[in-house]
């Protein structure tokens, strides 16, 4: 913790300020949270509310990717580092592991190579951006950063692909059925 935010006898924990902030801004853009709070991004997205977010661990990534990548239409591939936020819509290709590698290409203009190995968890999040739903399948490292994330393709009209977000809803419950079990 940096010394700009170290906490004063009686100032609110880190999780307690996460939670603050997802209250003041409940559309706004986690990333910023987690740098304003200084605390990793895992932190915030495990700040939500069970309504809005479930997680498996990241030994799921093989089977996460292929069913997402049997969704019908484009997605959008998102990668937001500190730097810049890059957005790639199409469909996700399958992937191959070899070479220490998660390998996608095909046809798509999404494709690279992914350090799956370093995947801890696997974040469904169905919650407000800027005054609309957005629901996305988030890849979070080890660090508690976030990899890259997946989100639910939208029409000319801005709304979510029906298909597309019946297939999101139907991960996120069988997913939170599972986690509520364990």
């Amino acid at each position: 913790m940096s010394a700009s935010t170290a906490l004063a006898p009686g100032a609110k924990d880190p999780a307690s300020r996460v939670r603050a902030a997802l209250a003041a801004a409940p559309d706004g853009v986690l990333e910023e949270i987690a740098r304003r709070e200084d605390v990793p991004y895992r932190a915030v997205l495990d700040a939500l509310g069970p309504e809005q977010v479930t997680a498996v661990p990241g030994d799921s990534f093989e089977m996460v990717w292929s069913e997402l990548a049997g969704w019908e239409g484009e997605i959008t591939f998102i990668v937001h580092t500190a730097d810049g936020v890059f957005e790639t819509r199409g469909r996700l290709p399958l992937g191959s592991h070899g070479r220490g590698y998660f390998n996608i290409h095909g046809d798509s203009p999404i494709g690279g190579h992914i350090r799956a190995d370093r995947c801890a968890a696997i974040y469904f999040v169905d919650r407000p951006f800027f005054g609309r739903r957005s629901c996305s399948v988030q890849f979070v490292n080890r660090d508690g950063g976030a990899m890259f994330k997946i989100f639910v393709g939208r029409n000319e009209a801005r709304d979510l692909n029906r298909e597309q977000l019946a297939r999101f809803e139907s991960m996120f419950r069988r997913f939170a059925a599972a986690v509520q079990q364990a």
